[in-house]
């Protein structure tokens, strides 16, 4: 009753291509390393928020003077 599950057309495309081209594998890992895996400086980020002005109460006020 319970035989094979569900597999999306994507998802065989995907396995069929990366069987294809192993090298993608670590394209994806220089691609993650590039854009996702960011080391954050805690001190700068906090000077950050520190400098951040703050909102004005209504942007679009038609009497609010610049």
């Amino acid at each position: 009753m319970f035989g094979t599950l569900y597999e999306s057309d994507h998802t065989k495309w995907m396995r069929e291509m990366m069987a294809k081209n192993p090298e993608w594998a670590e394209d994806q890992k220089t691609g993650r390393a590039i854009w996702w895996d960011k080391q954050i400086d805690l001190d700068q980020q906090a000077r950050y928020q520190q400098a951040k002005e703050a909102n004005k109460s209504y942007p679009y006020d038609v009497n609010f003077d610049f």
